[in-house]
């Protein structure tokens, strides 16, 4: 059978500190005639180019607008706390923790890119001049690492970035009562195709039997008439259904209550960052595996 789609790749965008690699390999197992191009975005450019149609879906930032994006969570990253090595807290054990409370008196820079604190207060105090005025916020992350390697403050960031920022004058440790960051698979409701159903699939570890994507059982039984050939009807489409149970639309949708690593939601596709608590499981549509 001849696919459209196969002549146009798929394109799935991934914000910085997400790892789309393991899912991606399995994609061009399962689907070699259909070429997916990985982008990277910035978390607040996931939305306009899913929005515009530059990208087909994204391993995103949750929550999301539910009234456009259908999105699964997959799993939340630990908080940490980033400092000078001449910082005081940088003599605490890599294992220790520290809380909101260490950071009473410390200036805690949060960049503008920051995805961990528009629903969550700030702990420590806000970053002044000698004068007492407020600074501007640090333009991103990486500017936010380099400001505390001068050891005049602190940064609150997701794990992945801390990790993906790494600089040999900066530690992090664990914020024991800091948010969390929920990333998840994201598409635009209005655009569940096949492939999109392949890349759920994938992500929830299902194996190639029982996807409801293209290649699904589903899809080849009402393409296939009596005798095993083409059905004289059009065949049915997986595109257009919305996410099954265990799925979540949005910030309404689950996205989980402990500390993330890299769980993902089906129980054959992990991917474990040290220090990492996963989201709660919902049930799943279908016979995932």
């Amino acid at each position: 059978m001849n696919h459209p789609e196969a002549l146009e790749p798929f394109r799935l965008a991934y914000v910085p500190g997400a790892t789309p690699s393991k899912w991606a390999s399995v994609w061009r197992e399962r689907l070699p005639d259909v070429p997916l191009e990985l982008v990277q975005l910035e978390a607040p450019a996931v939305a306009p180019a899913l929005v515009a149609g530059e990208v087909d879906a994204a391993i995103g930032r949750l929550p999301v607008d539910k009234e456009l994006f259908s999105a699964i969570p997959l799993y939340e990253e630990t908080s940490v706390v980033c400092f000078s090595r001449d910082h005081l807290l940088a003599a605490l054990a890599e294992d220790e923790e520290v809380s909101s409370a260490d950071l009473a008196e410390d200036p805690v820079w949060v960049p503008a890119d920051d995805v961990l604190f528009a629903a969550h207060p700030v702990p420590g105090v806000a970053p002044a001049d000698p004068e007492g005025n407020p600074l501007d916020p640090v333009p991103t992350t990486a500017d936010a690492v380099a400001t505390v390697a001068a050891n005049v403050g602190v940064a609150v960031l997701p794990m992945s970035l801390a990790r993906l920022h790494r600089r040999k004058d900066v530690t992090y440790r664990p914020l024991v009562d800091g948010p969390t960051a929920p990333v998840g698979l994201v598409w635009p409701t209005d655009r569940t195709t096949d492939l999109v159903e392949e890349l759920i699939g994938i992500v929830r570890g299902r194996t190639v039997n029982s996807s409801r994507g293209r290649g699904g059982p589903s899809v080849r039984t009402a393409q296939a008439g009596p005798s095993g050939g083409e059905a004289a009807g059009k065949p049915a489409k997986a595109g257009g259904k919305k996410p099954g149970k265990g799925a979540s639309t949005g910030s309404g949708g689950r996205s989980g209550g402990g500390r993330g690593g890299t769980k993902a939601a089906g129980r054959g596709d992990a991917q474990r960052t040290r220090g990492a608590r996963p989201a709660p499981k919902g049930k799943k549509k279908g016979k995932g595996r």
